[in-house]
């Protein structure tokens, strides 16, 4: 068969092929039909100087494909009348910007960086966002020492807030090479600004110093005021050796700052630390070198096992001090971190609880109270947040137990996360359900087949015989106790409701077990299923529902509890629209329709 009966038969058969399929997709034959008309002479009608060279084009694909080039070509401005355009752009980006245009492909492994951060800066001048994207994307993949500070440069002149993050991100993992390398000369004075207000980019300040020293003495001609840039050099970090015989020798400083710095660093007991940033990952492991260097039985502390603990071994402890004055438990992380989020992990093989604080320092002369749990009853694992500070050493403090003297920890956490809880008076304030058992929430009182089924989130397995738990009526209560004191403002319960059985009840909470206060009192009405109660936000520690009234029998039975309330969306805005008033309405209810729905956006 001769060759063109062959191609006629290829033809044929994908002709046949597409008319089978019913689609006919040739996006790649146009695609590269396109391509070849870029930067030909064939049918162009308007030709670019670039750098002294002409390049032909053709205003239709232009226009169709951007905006810019539609307004320029076609707007009514002079160029639209002009069969050649001079453009003040770099030649090889224009190229390949053109090459994307015609095409819709573009090879960045193959560019040069230079060209591909020229491009770049190309792509968001003519409103190409998604090649601007997809060179952001593939920037952050290929960040090395010696082109992080021109992508630097160039994602915040372009105001790529991701890119400028990633690069940051990377500066500061890499400091104390990043000052050495010879491309920190040439970082731009916006650049260099943003990079040493950061506190995590962490290295030795008079490493930082001799840094922005070199800097200046390269730029000092563009930039005139060099002390824009010596002023966020924190010399108050700085040894009075290195003042003195680094710092003072160079005359970048004058005399007065200096004296400041030295003053600053002997009188304050907050200077601006700068710290390592892991986030969310447990820097207090042997991994980062970090040890607990007071307490009994030290090695358990921050070995990760948070299972194999029982009441002879897998924890550390102090004595808790009548006075209050012990050292409690001291771990030193391997070095300055800069952390939010603490986890701890107390003993909880039984129902005790205890009571303590936290404070952090990085020199162990300074310490800061972060965390006060002193006036309420604690159990197992504590989720505990704080503002983001550069932190060395840890100290944990038991000050009460309600079965002995001894402060036991099984385990303790300490990182940087993203995902915060607001934090009210030193109290967390969630909008996430906290009467979990992951919560380390626990029904102290009340009759259940199944401990803890209360917490358990199960809202569709229960009958007549299990899922739910009960208290006998005029005798019993059903008794909650969350993890740790948080500020609640609203809790939902499941009544059972397997047949058609009302009740009658109320609910108390309290932070000490000792002072008492109703939140909810439906004692005169008749209540099924679902509960959503809101009320003023109050520290709460302990729940206690209590049953007036079954019209079955003289059981009380919930299903379900949580607090602060998920009750779903549609739900919360059904239950805010205004409803004329008929009667009376109590002052609880009152409360209940007054109160503002929550703000969830905060997650755990």
């Amino acid at each position: 068969m001769s060759s063109q009966s062959s191609g006629m038969a290829g033809s044929q058969h994908t002709s046949s092929a597409l008319a089978r399929n019913h689609e006919i997709e040739l996006t790649a034959r146009f695609s590269e039909q396109m391509a070849q008309l870029c930067m030909s002479a064939d049918y162009s009608d308007v030709t670019f100087i670039v750098e002294g060279q002409r390049i032909p084009a053709h205003r239709v694909i232009l226009a169709a494909r951007s905006e810019y080039f539609r307004a320029l070509l076609y707007g009514g401005l002079q160029e639209t009348k002009q069969h050649e355009i001079t453009l003040n752009i770099p030649l090889m980006a224009f190229r390949c910007l053109l090459k994307y245009i015609y095409s819709g492909s573009m090879s960045l492994m193959q560019m040069k960086e230079e060209h591909l951060l020229d491009t770049l800066g190309l792509a968001n001048q003519y409103g190409f966002a998604d090649l601007e994207m997809a060179i952001s994307d593939y920037l952050r993949q290929v960040l090395s020492l010696g082109n992080v500070c021109a992508i630097l440069d160039a994602a915040r002149l372009f105001a790529l807030d991701g890119l400028t993050a990633v690069c940051h991100s990377f500066m500061d993992r890499n400091a104390a090479d990043i000052l050495q390398h010879e491309s920190f000369r040439h970082l731009s004075l916006d650049s260099l600004c943003s990079l040493l207000l950061r506190d995590s980019f962490f290295a030795r300040e008079v490493e930082i110093f001799q840094a922005v020293f070199d800097w200046c003495r390269c730029n000092g001609d563009t930039v005139p005021n060099v002390d824009v840039v010596v002023g966020k050099v924190r010399f108050e970090l700085m040894s009075l050796e290195e003042l003195l015989t680094v710092v003072r020798p160079s005359g970048i400083l004058d005399p007065d700052r200096l004296l400041d710095a030295i003053g600053e660093k002997i009188s304050s007991k907050q200077l601006p630390y700068r710290g390592a940033l892991g986030p969310e990952e447990n820097v207090a492991t042997p991994k980062f070198n970090s040890r607990t260097i007071h307490g009994e039985l030290r090695s358990a502390l921050l070995d990760g096992d948070t299972v194999s603990y029982d009441m002879e071994k897998g924890y550390t402890r102090h004595s808790i001090s009548e006075t209050g004055d012990s050292s409690g438990i001291i771990v030193e992380l391997g070095k300055l971190f800069i952390i939010n989020h603490i986890k701890v992990l107390l003993w909880d093989r039984d129902t005790r609880s205890y009571s303590y604080y936290v404070e952090v320092s990085v020199n162990q002369r300074n310490w800061e109270r972060i965390v006060d749990h002193t006036k309420y009853y604690c159990r197992s694992w504590q989720y505990l947040y704080f503002p983001a500070q550069a932190v060395r050493y840890i100290r944990l403090v038991g000050t009460h137990n309600t079965v002995n003297k001894v402060f036991h920890v099984v385990a303790l956490e300490a990182m940087f996360t993203e995902s915060t809880t607001p934090v009210v008076d030193g109290i967390l304030q969630p909008a996430y359900n906290v009467a979990t058992v992951e919560r380390s929430a626990n029904v102290m009182e009340g009759v259940s087949r199944t401990r803890n089924v209360l917490l358990n989130g199960d809202v569709k397995n229960y009958d007549w015989d299990s899922g739910y738990t009960c208290h006998q009526i005029g005798t019993g209560v059903i008794l909650i106790q969350l993890g740790q004191p948080y500020w609640i403002d609203s809790l939902r319960l499941l009544l059972w409701d397997c047949d058609n059985r009302s009740y009658s009840f109320y609910i108390e909470v309290s932070a000490n077990m000792t002072d008492w206060e109703v939140v909810v009192d439906k004692q005169s009405d008749h209540l099924k299923s679902w509960q959503h109660f809101a009320f003023q936000p109050k520290v709460v520690v302990y729940i206690r529902i209590v049953g007036t009234h079954n019209t079955a029998n003289e059981m009380f039975h919930c299903v379900h509890f949580e607090c602060p309330s998920q009750e779903p969306e549609f739900l919360r805005r059904e239950r805010a629209i205004p409803i004329e008033a008929s009667g009376e309405e109590s002052a609880e209810e009152s409360v209940v329709d007054e109160a503002p729905l929550r703000q969830e956006s905060v997650t755990d």
